[in-house]
C-alpha cells in the first residue's frame, strides 16, 4: 500500500536521487522509450513499448524511482533474452542447412582452379576432396565414392554412389577425391532450394500465431482501459479513496499485463518445431503446417517411390512372335524415352548401347497407360494392359493374372509379349504403417499399378484401403472423396503425377530425395531421405510443438490473471509485477527453446 509520503510531485525532495535514477532509467530503457515514441507518432498506442513507458513514467511521477527503474531494467533484460532466443532459433535453423561451401575446385583446361560455386557453369567438372563438402549438384564422374548426407536427409550414415549417380550440394565426401559433373547452378541446387524453403517457413504463421497477434491487438487496449478503471472507478465506491494508492495499483496492472511472453514465446516454439523437424530430415514450409499435421486422421500414400524403393528389376521376358533380342531392343528403345522407374529398369536391363542404331520417332506418352512410338518404321506400344485395350489389341487373359508389374508390348497393332518388373518394399514402410495405426490414423494407398500388385503390397504392410489401376485424375477423385467425408488427410507422393493430389490434400508431403521438382514445390512438407517412417516423425513434431505452445499460453495467462487480481487488490507491488512478467516470459522462452533439443 502506498502512503501519502509518495506525493504526486514532479519536483522531488532529493533532486540527486532523481538524477541518479533518471540516468539509470534512460540507460536501461532508451530503446523501449524510442520504440514507444516511434509508434506513438503513428498513433499506435496499444503496444508493449508504450505500455511499459506509461507504467514507468507513472512510477517516477509518484516518486517510486527505484521501482520505475527496476521495471525498465527487468523488462529490457527480458526483451534481450527474448531477442537472443528468437535470433538463436533462426540461426540454428539457418546453420542447420546453410552448409554451402564458399569455394570449389573446378577442372578447366587440364588444370584446377578455385572459384566461388556461383561462377561454375552447368556441364563443368568439379572436384571434392575427402572431408570436403560438395558445392553443387551433379552426377558422379568417378567410378565410386561415399558421402555423408546428413545436411540433406538428417541421416549421417554413408551413402555409396556409383558413376553416373546423382550427388547433391551439401553432401560430404568421405574417402577418395571425387569428380562431379555439374547439373545445376549454385542458386538452383537442392540445398539452396531447401534453405529457401526453411527460411520462408518462418514467415508463414500458424493459426495459433495469427490468433495471438490478433489477440494482442485487442487485449492491449482493453488492458489500458482496465488500468484506467482500476485508478478512477473505486472513487465512486470506496469511502477512503486514495488517488495515489489506486494510481499505483493501475501501474502494477499495466506492468503485469504486458503480452510479451505470449507474443515472443509462441513463434519461438514454432521456430523450434521447424528446427527439430529439419534435424530429422523433414522440411515444413510454414509453421501453419505444424498445426495441420496435428489434425491428420488419414494418410494417403502413393506406392512407387513412397512405400516401395522405386528401384525396379526385370524378372521375366516373354516375347510372342518375335525373337527375344529384337523384342527387348524394341521395348527398350521406346522405354528410353520415359523417365518412369519401370521404363528405366527395362532400358538398364537391355543396355543403351544396343539401341543406339534404332530410329525412334513420333514418341507419344499416354498418361496412365504407357508410350507409343515408331521404331525403324514399326508402330510400337509399351505400357500396361489398358494401353492395348485402348487400341483394341487382343492379348492373353493370363497377363492380367500376373502379380508383378507387367510391361505389355504390341508391334504393328499385334500383341508381341510382356516383361515383368518387380519392386522392393522400403525397409521401414511396415513400421511406419504400424506407427500410424498406433496414432489412430487410417492408411490408404493409391497407385497407377495394377490392382493385384497393389493388393499384395497392401496386405504385406497391413494398409487399411488400397486402390490400383488409377490414372492421375483417378487419384484426385479418391482424395476428393475422402475430403468429402470430412477427413483431415495428408497425401504422400513423389512423382510428377502426384503434384495435383499433393496440392489438394490438407497436408501435401513429398519424398524429397527421389521426388520430382513439381511435387516438392507443391508440397507443404518435404521428407529428405524418402523414409516413410518420417511421416510419423512429422506428425509427432507437430503435436509436440502444439503441446509446448499451449503450455506457454496457459502458463502466461494463468500467472497474469492471478497477479493482475493481486495488483488490482493492492497486494502485489511493481517489483513483484515485473518479476512475474519477466519470469513468465523467461520460463516460456526456455520451454520453447527445449523443443530443439528433444530427440524423437
Amino acid at each position: 500500500m502506498l502512503t501519502m509520503e509518495y506525493g504526486f510531485k514532479f519536483v522531488p525532495k532529493f533532486p540527486v536521487d532523481l538524477i541518479v535514477y533518471l540516468v539509470a532509467y534512460l540507460l536501461a530503457g532508451y530503446n523501449v522509450l524510442y520504440m514507444a515514441w516511434r509508434k506513438a507518432i503513428r498513433f499506435d498506442f496499444f503496444n508493449e513499448f508504450f505500455l511499459m513507458s506509461v507504467a514507468t513514467i507513472g512510477a517516477f511521477a509518484i516518486g517510486s524511482y527505484s521501482e520505475g527503474v527496476a521495471v525498465m531494467v527487468f523488462y529490457s533484460i527480458g526483451e534481450w533474452f527474448q531477442d537472443a532466443a528468437v535470433n538463436r532459433a533462426k540461426r540454428s535453423i539457418k546453420a542447420l542447412l546453410d552448409v554451402r561451401p564458399e569455394e570449389v575446385t573446378v577442372l578447366r583446361n587440364g588444370s584446377t582452379e578455385t572459384v566461388h560455386p556461383k561462377d561454375v557453369a552447368i556441364g563443368e567438372v568439379i572436384q571434392a576432396k575427402p572431408g570436403e563438402k560438395v558445392a553443387l549438384d551433379g552426377t558422379l564422374e568417378s567410378e565410386k565414392a561415399s558421402f555423408n548426407t546428413a545436411a540433406l536427409t538428417g541421416e549421417s550414415k554413408p551413402d555409396s554412389k556409383a558413376k553416373g549417380e546423382n550427388v547433391y550440394a551439401g553432401m560430404i565426401n568421405l574417402n577418395t577425391v571425387s569428380e562431379i559433373k555439374v547439373t545445376a547452378k549454385f542458386s538452383d541446387s537442392k540445398l539452396s532450394r531447401i534453405l529457401e524453403m526453411v527460411q520462408d517457413a518462418t514467415a508463414r504463421k500458424s493459426q495459433t500465431q495469427l490468433f495471438i497477434s490478433r489477440f494482442a491487438k485487442v487485449y492491449t487496449p482493453i488492458v489500458f482501459a482496465l488500468a484506467v478503471a482500476v485508478c478512477f472507478v473505486p472513487y465512486f465506491f470506496v469511502s477512503d479513496y486514495d488517488f495515489y494508492d489506486w494510481f499505483y495499483r493501475a501501474l502494477v496492472f499495466l506492468v503485469i499485463s504486458c503480452p510479451c511472453a505470449l507474443v515472443v514465446s509462441i513463434p519461438l516454439g514454432y521456430f523450434g518445431g521447424i528446427g527439430l523437424a529439419s534435424r530429422n530430415g523433414i522440411l515444413f514450409k510454414g509453421s501453419n503446417f505444424l498445426d495441420v499435421m496435428t489434425q491428420i486422421d488419414t494418410v494417403v500414400m502413393d506406392k512407387t517411390g513412397t512405400l516401395t524403393e522405386g528401384v525396379f528389376k526385370v524378372q521375366e521376358v516373354k516375347p510372342e512372335g518375335l525373337d527375344e533380342q529384337e523384342f527387348l531392343k524394341l521395348t527398350a528403345a521406346i522405354e528410353s524415352k520415359s523417365t518412369h522407374p519401370i521404363a528405366l529398369a527395362v532400358t538398364e536391363h537391355v543396355g543403351k548401347e544396343s539401341i543406339k542404331s534404332l530410329s525412334i520417332n513420333d514418341v507419344e506418352e499416354i498418361p496412365g497407360h504407357g508410350l507409343k512410338a515408331t521404331i525403324d518404321g514399326k508402330e510400337v506400344l509399351a505400357g500396361n494392359a489398358k494401353l492395348l485395350k485402348k487400341y483394341s489389341i487382343d492379348y492373353p487373359e493370363s497377363v492380367t493374372a500376373i502379380v508383378n508389374t507387367v510391361v505389355v508390348v504390341a508391334v504393328n497393332k499385334k500383341y508381341a509379349g510382356y516383361i515383368t518388373i518387380a519392386d522392393q518394399i522400403k525397409a521401414d514402410a511396415q513400421q511406419a504403417i504400424k506407427d500410424l495405426h498406433g496414432l489412430g490414423i487410417k492408411t490408404v494407398m493409391l497407385s497407377g499399378d495394377k490392382q493385384s500388385v497393389v493388393d499384395d503390397v497392401a496386405k504385406t504392410l497391413s494398409i487399411d484401403n488400397a486402390y490400383g489401376d488409377l490414372l492421375p485424375e483417378g487419384k484426385v477423385e479418391k482424395v476428393q472423396a475422402l475430403k468429402d467425408q470430412n477427413k483431415k488427410l495428408a497425401f504422400v507422393g513423389d512423382g510428377v503425377n502426384d503434384a495435383p493430389v499433393v496440392a489438394l490434400a490438407d497436408a501435401g508431403i513429398a519424398m524429397g530425395g527421389l521426388g520430382s521438382d513439381a511435387t516438392i514445390e507443391t508440397a507443404d512438407v518435404v521428407i529428405q531421405n524418402d523414409q516413410p517412417s518420417k511421416i510419423v516423425t512429422a506428425i509427432k513434431v507437430g503435436k509436440l510443438t502444439k503441446k509446448i505452445v499451449w503450455q506457454n499460453i496457459v502458463l502466461a495467462m494463468v500467472v497474469k490473471v492471478i497477479v493482475l487480481a493481486l495488483g488490482a487488490g493492492g497486494v502485489a507491488n511493481l517489483w513483484e509485477a515485473v518479476i512475474a512478467d519477466v519470469g513468465v516470459a523467461l520460463l516460456a522462452i526456455l520451454n520453447a527453446v527445449r523443443i530443439q533439443r528433444i530427440r524423437l
